[in-house]
């Protein structure tokens, strides 16, 4: 049996999208809802419950950023030049996440700039992802196989919409994961905070979702006509169970189980939007056979990826095994 090795590498690079998304997106989230908490104690715990990993949590884009080079070389010659600006707010928001994440021990006495920092990071990065997840969605202008639109077709409507919902669903990941690892008030805090920015994402993932239909006539008769239709509708049927679940979850002494749910509620939205582009990797002309990188290459990657990926896999799942349960007032260090 003749194995498409694109179609591999295409599910390999989503799945490394979709981990550093639900791993690097409560880390992100915390980052973005840090104001809301009290300082003092407060902050510190909603740190240090993620202070183990935060910065394992960073491999994942180093994989879908380097995947995606190696595989589809064309995508990442396109989407890069197209996106530029925004990829460099990502960087940027990310390094000075990190420096103040560490800072904020080690200096005390600017303790409020390091939180400033760590906040503004957080919620530029998540911004500029999921505006680039717009760019990407809304079409990119190609000629002769390189990009051919201008320095500012990033920056529209539609992806300042995504660009706040994804900022909305990755404070919905650090809500939920902080209801998972604090207790007393803390957890009840982050409990209401879990409830407002659940509604926000459900209302932001039905505007999105809406706005495709107007976007591209293409998107519009793949989830709207058939035989298309009934592949597509199970996606919005297990998202508003799904959705349910979670508001119900989130009002009940419910500790993981909100964010499990809110995984999922990511899960479905991914999957909706593969759907919609499928099969292109840069809408609405260029498929993943059209960028792809040469068979010889792919299966040469491909041994590599066999190799690092169950390492990552076991020492991510090793990581978060040590550090379960919830989290006191001990420091970083």
């Amino acid at each position: 049996m003749n194995i498409d090795l694109t179609i591999v590498w295409a599910f390999i690079i989503a799945f490394a999208v979709f981990a550093y998304v639900v791993m690097d997106g409560f880390d992100l989230g915390i980052g973005i809802l840090f104001p809301t908490f009290e300082v003092g104690p407060e902050r510190d715990r909603a740190m240090n419950s993620i202070a183990p990993v935060w910065d394992g949590n960073e491999t994942w884009l180093v994989l879908g950023g380097g995947g995606l080079f190696a595989a589809f070389p064309l995508a990442y010659a396109v989407i890069l030049p197209a996106t530029y600006p925004l990829i460099i707010a990502m960087l940027l928001g990310l390094v000075f996440r990190g420096v103040a994440f560490e800072y904020r021990w080690r200096d005390p006495g600017h303790r409020r700039l390091w939180d400033t920092a760590f906040t503004g990071g957080s919620l530029v990065a998540a911004m500029a992802q999921g505006m680039t997840l717009g760019a990407m969605l809304q079409g990119i202008e190609v000629v002769d196989r390189a990009y051919a639109g201008s320095w500012w077709d990033w920056l529209t409507p539609y992806t300042l919409l995504t660009g706040i919902g994804t900022v909305a669903g990755y404070a919905l990941l650090g809500a939920t994961w902080l209801v998972w690892k604090l207790d007393g008030e803390s957890q009840n805090h982050s409990r209401r905070l879990a409830k407002r920015a659940a509604l926000a994402t459900l209302v932001l993932m039905g505007a999105v979702s809406l706005y495709n239909v107007f976007l591209n006539a293409e998107y519009a008769a793949r989830w709207l006509t058939a035989p298309e239709i009934w592949f597509a509708a199970p996606v919005p049927i297990l998202t508003g169970i799904v959705a349910i679940a979670l508001l119900r979850a989130l009002s009940v002494a419910r500790h993981s189980k909100p964010f499990w749910l809110s995984l999922m509620l990511f899960f479905f939205g991914m999957a909706g939007l593969g759907f919609t582009i499928w099969p292109n990797v840069i809408p609405p002309d260029v498929t993943i056979w059209e960028a792809a990188a040469p068979e010889r290459s792919q299966i040469f990657m491909l041994v590599g990826v066999a190799i690092t990926l169950p390492l990552i896999l076991a020492y991510t799942a090793w990581a978060y095994w040590v550090f379960r349960g919830k989290v006191g007032h001990e420091g970083y260090h």
